[in-house]
């Protein structure tokens, strides 16, 4: 699953979207300083700036800044705040949020990928305390991390399945997928970050220095600070992939065959969990990764039609390297033979491949017709506590009502609180085991109301039967929404607001102050 930010050229007007201003037009002034060489003001900019990968919001900027260096970003922000009325301002990666998040309406965009100009910033090193890490520009995408360490015979260990993401978006979020379970969200997996804080101060951070703003910046959705360097932690790289799908017919035997495969008492477990629904407008085979020969799309479709429209499947990878090559297919031929014995999935329903491990991390390419697509998504943690009402209600009733209009990936998968740090930013329900619901719905412009009332259907029963959600890459549209949001760290989350961004010039796109 996504978080904030991926390739946009946008140059239409979509119709339907919201508009909603925020600081006044930047002065003219600025634009004869000497950074106003650096701000585009001209309509191709300033057009692609206004719309997302969502194509739901437009907000249009007073201009887009283009910066070479982190100084000329801190030189932007002190700007501001030597105004007696501050322009907001967000950082943009790879435009991948849905709802205008790093958006800046009458404001300046900082489109941090003109940072990498001058070339990767990744930079692999080892240190006795760290092990192996790497040093990352914000601005970096996870393909170019991977790549970069892949050389060094090294990889991050959290990822998110798409991976034309920035460095700095996912850790403004969490940074999630089938990995989490086993070594958390990708904001768990920092060592330290260099930041510019709100107020243009440069400002490196650990769990161990300036640990307010380093914890406050993890998941804090851009409101204290722009991330100029990340250090990843780095582990060795597995060189291949075994990567087996299985299908279910009953929620209950589903899940708690993920809950099994992601517990600690599953030695020798698998390095990759993710579940996901099937439907006939989400079938085996969709953007994300296309994993089903056509003979076994058409033997799972007849399962669908057998089973009123509705199925389940996890995805189960086990990572290996050169090494044990030679072994794993006997050894993971048995680990999967003692598994099936204890998995419940439909008989004679498990699918395998063995994949290049690149190959399986980057099998999530989004292509160009998604440009002219609508993405009203929704993404919730569920508590495990409240899954079986959840299905009856949500995945049994709503979506299967729905099923002629939902249309996209449906994700669904359990993390373990515990490999999440509670010091950070992000908000999780308080049970030890949480899903994670993926409505990752595309449509055309003009249906996005269609599925909206879908999405708000959905958080509705939630409200009314006390299911207590958490919202991934969070949408509120009321500070009372997101004090509700933010539960017992809003207070945190306020005073740290006041702390390093007091004018409140950064990423006006979320909504919160």
């Amino acid at each position: 699953m996504a978080a904030n930010h991926s390739p946009m050229l946008a140059s239409y007007f979509i119709t339907f979207f919201i508009v909603v201003p925020w600081a006044t037009a930047l002065p003219d002034e600025i634009l004869r300083q000497n950074i106003g060489k650096l701000l585009r003001t001209d309509l191709g900019s300033t057009s692609i700036a206004s719309a997302d990968y969502g194509n739901l919001v437009q907000e249009t900027p007073s201009a887009v800044f283009y910066p070479s260096t982190v100084d000329e970003v801190i030189s932007l922000i002190k700007l501001s705040n030597n105004l007696s009325t501050p322009f907001s301002i967000a950082a943009r990666g790879r435009g991948h949020s849905v709802r205008g998040q790093a958006m800046a309406g009458d404001g300046v965009v900082v489109e941090m990928t003109s940072l990498a100009g001058n070339g990767i910033r990744v930079r692999v090193s080892w240190n006795p305390a760290l092990g192996f890490f790497a040093d990352v520009g914000g601005e970096q995408t996870w393909i170019d991390v991977l790549k970069t360490t892949l050389e060094h015979g090294l990889a991050p260990v959290s990822w998110t399945d798409y991976l034309y993401l920035t460095v700095g978006g996912t850790l403004s979020n969490g940074g999630i997928s089938g990995q989490s379970f086993l070594h958390g969200p990708q904001i768990s997996n920092v060592h330290e970050l260099d930041v510019i804080t709100g107020t243009g101060d440069f400002m490196t951070c650990s769990k161990d220095m300036n640990s307010e703003l380093f914890f406050a910046v993890l998941g804090g959705l851009g409101q204290f600070g722009i991330i100029a360097r990340a250090r990843i932690r780095l582990n060795k790289a597995p060189s291949r992939a075994k990567w087996v799908r299985l299908i279910y017919n009953d929620f209950s035997k589903f899940t708690r065959d993920q809950e099994y495969l992601i517990s600690s008492g599953n030695i020798n477990g698998p390095d990759y969990v993710e579940g996901s629904l099937i439907t006939d407008n989400s079938p085996p085979n969709n953007w994300r990764s296309s994993f089903y020969s056509s003979l076994n799309q058409s033997k799972i479709s007849s399962l669908l039609k057998s089973n009123q429209g509705l199925l389940y499947s996890i995805e189960v990878v086990k990572y290996y390297d050169d090494l044990t090559a030679n072994t794993i297919d006997e050894v993971y031929t048995h680990e999967l033979e003692t598994m099936g014995k204890d998995l419940e999935f439909v008989s004679g329903f498990i699918f395998k491949k063995d994949v290049p491990v690149i190959d399986f991390l980057s099998r999530v390419a989004i292509g160009d017709n998604h440009n002219s697509e609508a993405h009203p998504w929704l993404n919730l943690f569920v508590p495990k506590s409240t899954i079986l009402d959840f299905n009856d209600a949500v995945f049994a009733h709503i979506i299967r009502r729905h099923n002629h209009t939902t249309s996209g990936p449906i994700l669904f998968y359990p993390f373990n609180r515990i490999k999440w740090d509670d010091r950070t930013s992000a908000v999780i329900p308080e049970e030890e085991i949480f899903y994670t619901l993926g409505l990752l719905h595309s449509c055309m412009p003009d249906e996005v109301e269609i599925y909206e009332k879908l999405n708000n259907e959905i958080l509705e029963f939630c409200e009314k039967s006390g299911i207590k959600i958490k919202q991934y890459l969070p949408h509120y549209k009321s500070k009372e929404d997101w004090v509700k949001h933010f539960g017992s760290k809003w207070e945190s989350f306020q005073e740290m607001k006041t702390k390093f961004d007091p004018r409140m010039i950064l990423s006006p796109g979320q909504r919160i102050f």
